[in-house]
């Protein structure tokens, strides 16, 4: 499952790599395995960890921290600590899945309720994933960039549209190999036949021509300044300078706006009363931009995104939702703040913006997130239905690969897709971007490089149904599943 997730993006491999999971947690013993808890515990432990730690091992990246002034043995054990407990934590909610598979194994659940329910309790363990601030490994997010007919049903029901699909023909593959009898073939047929139904399906919505209104014209700087240098003098200096003379270059170039990533200003930005180059650029050149900062909250901060106007006035202000854990903040910080010290470049805690922002600009209303908040598809969702006509990321990505990159990447062209907007990515140090409503990236950036860009998107104000009606199929599912797992408890019992 790992090698159909990016940068790899085998995605065909997702169709098929559930099934072998599937036939051992039904099964009630798993051949050659010992101790008898192998089967039940052992196998999909393993599987999480092998999809989602492989998946994850970029946040490696994050060592040595030895520029923060941790000790290097200590950067060592946070930063596996940090990978390990999202490993695990993927792993576990694989765990309870193949729980209830296995239960429904000894009380001989008819295969097609198998599917069923498997595939509603998968798409429950995602969305409860969501809930939290530690999601990132969605099965959907495995067929993205390129399966783009499978990543239009998305319009339907957001990313467990994809999810969904994934696993009821995993689910129905591994329930033809589970009979071995004169049902496993139309059960194989059913699962061919899904495969391609949900695939014509999609292309079809992908076939829909794109009717572009009105246009921006946009200008995108990555300023590829390093963490470990970006809040120090020369970092700083660096930063004002590159983002100064990107901006006075993209203006020159006739854009309507420009776009800055996450954190490119690393100090607390004050309006009028913040001198810097930048903002005396914008007030020479008088043209709006975006600009990545800290804002003020009381006694903490914001990692934000502001709106200026060509005065210099900051008219919209998103605020990151989704903190990092452990970076941005210490969860439970008055009882483990003492024993994991924090990673975040800001010296005091920040605190997250409401979920129900709305970020105004001179050019209209954007969606935005800030990093890896594209992993949380209803973020972008709630502002698109609130009227947002175009979708921004702002993202730093340093210090880590370019798998992280193009992961992120993948995570922006399912939103994008989803809610039917044109997308303007800017990183601090890789993949840039803009993609358009179908999911076609039409410009990337390459990694480590200062570059600036200019392109151009459309503002669109189509609803598609997840727009509308959020990811209605999740409970659609697992209400389905409860009564048809009652009705079959009871047709065993009369």
């Amino acid at each position: 499952m790992s090698f159909a997730a990016a940068p790899f993006s085998l995605w065909g491999l997702a169709w098929v790599a559930i099934a072998p999971l599937w036939v051992m947690s039904v099964r009630q013993t798993a051949p050659k395995l010992r101790p008898a808890f192998a089967a039940p515990v052992l196998l999909p432990l393993t599987w999480g960890i092998a999809y989602h730690g492989s998946t994850l091992f970029w946040l490696t990246g994050l060592h040595p921290l030895t520029w923060m002034g941790v000790p290097w043995v200590a950067s060592v054990a946070v930063v596996a600590f940090a990978w390990s407990f999202i490993t695990l934590w993927g792993a576990a909610c694989v765990c309870g899945w193949a729980w209830v598979m296995r239960w429904m194994g000894r009380q001989n659940v008819p295969s097609s309720l198998r599917v069923l329910v498997g595939t509603a309790l998968w798409c429950g363990s995602e969305t409860v994933r969501q809930w939290t601030p530690l999601d990132w490994t969605a099965l959907s997010f495995t067929q993205s960039p390129h399966n783009l007919a499978i990543l239009h049903l998305g319009q339907i029901s957001g990313a467990m549209t994809v999810t969904a699909a994934i696993v009821a023909v995993n689910g129905l593959l591994a329930e033809a190999w589970l009979r071995r009898d004169g049902t496993a073939k139309a059960l194989f047929i059913s699962a061919i036949a899904l495969f391609l139904v949900l695939h014509v399906a999609g292309f079809t919505i992908y076939s829909q021509a794109l009717s572009n209104s009105s246009a921006i014209k946009i200008g995108i700087v990555q300023g590829n300044v390093p963490t470990r240098i970006k809040l120090f003098k020369d970092g700083l200096k660096k930063a004002l300078d590159g983002y100064s003379t990107g901006y006075r270059n993209l203006v020159d170039q006739g854009v309507d706006v420009v776009l800055t990533p996450e954190g490119a200003l690393p100090f607390l930005w004050r309006g009028v009363k913040r001198q810097n180059p930048v903002y005396e650029a914008i007030l020479e050149k008088r043209i709006p931009a975006w600009i990545g900062t800290f804002m003020p909250a009381g006694t903490y901060y914001t990692q934000s995104l502001i709106a200026l106007t060509p005065n210099g006035e900051a008219i919209g202000q998103f605020n990151k939702v989704k903190l990092v854990p452990l970076g941005e903040y210490i969860p439970f910080e008055s009882t483990i703040g003492q024993f994991i010290g924090r990673l975040s470049p800001v010296k005091s805690s920040m605190l997250p913006g409401r979920f129900d922002q709305q970020f105004e600009t001179s050019l209209g209303r954007g969606a935005v997130g800030i990093c890896y908040e594209s992993a949380f598809p209803e973020l972008f969702r709630s502002q698109v239905a609130a009227g947002a006509k175009f979708l921004i990321t702002a993202s730093n990505l340093d210090p880590y690969s370019p798998v992280l990159m193009a992961q992120h990447q993948a995570h922006d062209v399912m939103r994008a897709i989803e809610t039917d907007r044109w997308m303007v990515r800017a990183t601090n140090t890789g993949y840039s971007g803009i993609v358009d409503p179908h999911g076609q990236i039409q410009w990337r950036s390459q990694p480590y490089q200062y570059q600036i860009h200019v392109g151009t998107i459309y503002p669109r104000q189509s609803q598609t149904l997840y727009v509308l009606r959020g990811d209605w199929l999740t409970p659609a599912l697992l209400v389905s599943s409860a009564i048809a797992l009652g009705l079959n408890r009871g047709w065993q019992r009369s």
